[in-house]
């Protein structure tokens, strides 16, 4: 099997809780070559993401690693065996890697959360508003690449259109909802749209109000997306320069706990829609 030269986020994380597993064990990566019957720089390639693993090799892996998560097993085989070429792969090539990465993340994820205190989230964003975003950045990107950024953020809505959207929770300061991007006509447009999805049974959408006490938390947008079991949830932050992932227990942890904090702290979907609603009335 080749070598990867540029592995995938997906990818990278499959080999990091190879990893993981492997620590857990107490096992050097020379002593599960051995146990495996492979050469010791085998082990290497696959916990760098470089190298593939058959479901075969995977499950004598976990066996040798006394892993007794089946679930856990199970989903790990589900993405090594993975050879989906989504609509992303279009951009390679194109589009800084960390966007295709995204789009794969939310491919796979059973729900998304956001939370965002400056800009609407990008899967609620409209075209306008998204280019206007994206026109903000210094220096400034050459026409065609802003092109490609705003056509890519438009399509990864495809997840919450699909026959069975992916359950997707948005958390929105009200600072976002009044910073105008550009125009007042994108704005007022951007805030019908927030409605609009608002709607769907699949969209929850709150917002954070100006006029709340004691609230602390405003001080970096998150994302989560669910994995197939909760270990394999992914943190990220989507900015227009790119995406970082966060996988490692201890900070989806503190993430998941920032998040329920927010959560509490925000209105309920029915007054957050009123308050949009007198927001875009306003403009």
């Amino acid at each position: 099997m080749a070598l990867r030269s540029e592995p995938t986020a997906r990818q990278l994380r499959l080999a990091v809780e190879l990893r993981r597993l492997r620590d857990a064990a107490g096992l050097s990566a020379k002593e599960a070559a051995a146990q495996l019957g492979v050469s010791g720089p085998v082990i290497s390639q696959i916990e760098a993401g470089i190298a593939g693993v058959s479901e075969k090799r995977l499950r004598r892996l976990a066996a040798n690693y006394s892993c007794a998560d089946e679930a856990l097993i199970d989903a790990l085989v589900a993405m090594a065996t993975d050879r989906t070429r989504g609509w992303w792969e279009e951009y390679r090539g194109q589009l800084p890697t960390p966007f295709l990465d995204l789009a794969e993340l939310e491919h796979h994820a059973t729900y998304r959360r956001d939370v965002e205190f400056l800009f609407i989230p990008g899967l609620l964003q409209t075209d306008a508003y998204a280019r206007a975003a994206f026109s903000s950045r210094i220096p400034a990107l050459p026409d065609d690449e802003l092109e490609l950024r705003v056509r890519h953020r438009m399509r990864r809505k495809v997840i919450l259109e699909e026959p069975c959207p992916v359950p997707y929770e948005a958390i929105v300061h009200e600072a976002a909802l009044r910073i105008r991007v550009s125009d007042r006509a994108t704005s007022r447009a951007q805030l019908a749209q927030v409605l609009e999805l608002s709607e769907a049974e699949h969209i929850t959408v709150r917002v954070i109000p100006f006029d709340l006490d004691g609230f602390g938390g405003a001080w970096s947008p998150m994302m989560l997306a669910g994995g197939t079991v909760p270990k394999l949830d992914t943190a990220a932050r989507d900015a227009p320069d790119g995406t970082g992932f966060l996988d490692s227990e201890a900070q989806l942890g503190v993430l998941r706990t920032l998040f329920r904090r927010v959560e509490a702290a925000s209105l309920d979907p029915i007054r957050s829609r009123d308050l949009i609603h007198r927001l875009a009335k306003e403009l």
